[in-house]
């Protein structure tokens, strides 16, 4: 089977989407523009090379509409010649997208691919496409629709979980991105977005709070106890001995940010006929689901899953890349495969930086790459957990 390399990895700064948002006066296409411009740029390439453009967006209507990945890559001035599509499996979606561009390299259909993920959450909302799984009553009631905030707090009600540890999660996650940060562990894939001066609009991720305290975490009221009262009727149908106790917060969930994030991705023989330097391989990848109402805990499935294929174990991988969607979740999966501190999530996660939906796939695995590279590890894993239980897991090598 031919091996998916992976050549680069670029993403633009997540920008919060709270107030005045960075991006607001932009489209979807432009926060794109520049990662394809880069990867052309820094790797010599032309892009008639490249033969499909993989995008994940987790709401695909409006200026998210209509094909982004094909639109955006036009738009960037790319080749005629260069396909697209877009694709969904919500918060997974990036990071699936570059799983099914690997594929196509391993298979052999295919040589030269871009996927990763686009969400622009200041132009199109979460939930604007208005799907049936949270817009229809009877098929909301028919598929165990739960706002994720309340299947988050399930998990911690589940595991015992206290409000203290959350806060303690969420806090070493501020203080992990800050310190990166400053230390310029970003720099490598950060791309920025240009103003009509061309000047950045942005220097790096302005969702961090590196000064926040835990007595400002601890002071934060709970964010869902509006909807304790009908998600407790809903888990007495699914998890009757459950008591369902609100404990996540605006501090200890992921924060909302537009995003954009690309990876090169090619065969063996590609990088040698283009002279393409490869960082690293995927090796493999699962995906999974798990009971809707739970919701958060489909990446433990994948996981499980890559590691039944592999015969790989916690202890054979070097550095973990979780996606934050809430600390409970976070905290569940670190707990479930005893992964060690010191090899999760030690840049930060979502909680401090942000999570762009579709954008967050590309986004961990750049900083996966970037911090293997550093620390000149061997094998680091991207997980992430979607709507209605789904999620996907990626294992990569460096060479």
């Amino acid at each position: 089977m031919t091996s998916a390399m992976i050549v680069d990895a670029v993403r633009i700064p997540r920008a919060s989407i709270r107030g005045d948002a960075a991006y607001a006066a932009l489209k979807p296409v432009d926060l794109l523009r520049p990662l394809f411009t880069a990867i052309a740029e820094r790797n010599q390439l032309d892009s008639a090379e490249v033969e499909d453009v993989l995008l994940g967006c987790s709401t695909q209507s409006g200026d998210q509409g209509a094909n982004i990945a094909k639109i955006a890559a036009l738009y960037a001035g790319w080749s005629d010649r260069v396909s697209g599509v877009t694709l969904n499996r919500f918060c997974c979606s990036g990071l699936d997208a570059i799983n099914l561009a690997a594929s196509k390299i391993m298979s052999g259909m295919e040589s030269v691919l871009v996927a990763g993920g686009i969400e622009q959450l200041s132009a199109v909302p979460m939930f604007a496409d208005r799907g049936p799984w949270y817009s229809d009553p009877k098929v909301m009631k028919a598929t165990r629709f739960m706002h994720m905030g309340l299947s988050a707090d399930l998990i911690a009600s589940q595991q015992g979980f206290s409000r203290e540890q959350l806060d303690a999660c969420a806090l070493q996650s501020h203080q992990r991105a800050a310190k990166a940060a400053e230390n310029a562990f970003f720099t490598r894939s950060l791309i920025p977005v240009l103003d009509q001066n061309n000047l950045p609009l942005l220097a790096g991720d302005n969702a961090l709070r590196p000064q926040l305290s835990h007595d400002q975490l601890t002071a934060l009221p709970s964010s869902f106890t509006d909807f304790v009262e009908q998600g407790q009727r809903l888990v007495d149908r699914v998890y009757p001995d459950t008591r369902l106790v609100p404990l996540h917060t605006a501090g200890n969930s992921p924060a909302l940010v537009d995003g954009a994030s690309l990876l090169l991705l090619a065969s063996e023989d590609a990088c040698k006929r283009l002279s393409l330097t490869p960082r690293a391989r995927i090796s493999h990848y699962a995906n999974a689901s798990d009971e809707p109402v739970r919701m958060l805990t489909g990446h433990l499935r994948a996981t499980e899953k890559l590691f039944a294929a592999t015969g790989l174990k916690t202890d054979d991988i070097d550095l973990w890349e979780v996606n934050e969607s809430f600390a409970a979740s976070v905290l569940y999966f670190q707990q479930h495969f005893n992964i060690a501190n010191e090899q999760f999530n030690v840049n930060g996660g979502a909680i401090a930086l942000g999570h762009p939906l579709g954008a967050t796939g590309g986004n961990l695995m750049g900083t996966l790459l970037d911090e293997m590279e550093r620390q000149n590890l061997k094998r680091g894993i991207v997980a992430i957990c979607g709507g209605a239980g789904v999620g996907v897991a990626t294992l990569i090598e460096r060479l």
